[in-house]
Order: structure tokens, then C-alpha cells, then sequence
């Protein structure tokens, strides 16, 4: 397993920007699928993006394709996730996750949890 501890959140109007970023600890990080989740008040946790072990594969929810993108420096144990043109449907305490499998948007594979960065975005 992997520790994660996210950053980067914050409290922005709709249509700005923001860069999450999570750090991980452990040599094992090169091998796992990375995986941006998040979870509004009252809702359940949703997958929002992953990216393979490698980083040649990217995955999205339909709700933030295009506008939100992941990425990964493996050299520097580090995933970010970039978000443009944030909408107030955005705001949400942001997860990011590391696994093994390939089932990208099932949390249950995903076996490390970082402890959230809160994303609030005004209108």
C-alpha cells in the first residue's frame, strides 16, 4: 500500500481553475492505477478520473471530460488532477486513490485513500 496526502483545494468562482495535486510515499506507486474521486455533501462518492500505471491511459467521467485532465510523474511519486472552467456542480471534498486493478471507476479497487481536499466553487 501507499500513503497519499492531497493538496491544492481551495475556494474559487466558476469558470477559474485548479491544480490538485497528491503526493504518494512508497516505492511500490510506479505500479498502481491512480484515481481522482469526489464526494458533495449528502452524495456518494463519484469517480472523476484515472490514469494507468504508466500514464498512457486516462479515464473521465462524462461529467468533467474535457475539462478536467489527470496526470503523472512517476519520478516524483506524484498524480495531479488539472480542473478548468469549474462549475459550483464541482464543489466537493476531492479523493485521490491508488489500486491495482483495472476497473478504473469501481472505488472498491482501489485499496489506498488519501484524506481529501475540499473544492468549493461559487457561482
Amino acid at each position: 500500500q501507499v500513503q497519499l496526502v492531497e493538496s491544492g483545494g481551495g475556494s474559487v468562482q466558476a469558470g477559474d481553475s485548479l491544480r490538485l495535486s497528491c503526493e504518494a510515499s512508497g516505492r511500490a506507486f510506479k505500479s498502481y492505477a491512480m484515481g481522482w474521486f469526489r464526494q458533495a455533501p449528502g452524495k456518494e462518492r463519484e469517480f472523476v478520473a484515472a490514469i494507468s500505471w504508466s500514464g498512457e491511459s486516462t479515464y473521465y467521467a462524462r461529467s468533467v471530460k474535457g475539462r478536467f485532465t489527470i496526470s503523472r510523474d512517476n519520478a516524483r511519486n506524484m498524480v495531479y488532477l488539472q480542473m478548468n472552467s469549474l462549475k459550483p456542480e464541482d464543489t466537493a471534498v476531492y479523493y485521490c486513490a491508488a489500486g491495482g486493478g483495472s476497473d478504473y471507476p469501481n472505488p472498491n479497487q482501489y485499496g489506498s485513500w488519501g484524506q481529501g481536499t475540499q473544492v468549493t466553487v461559487s457561482s
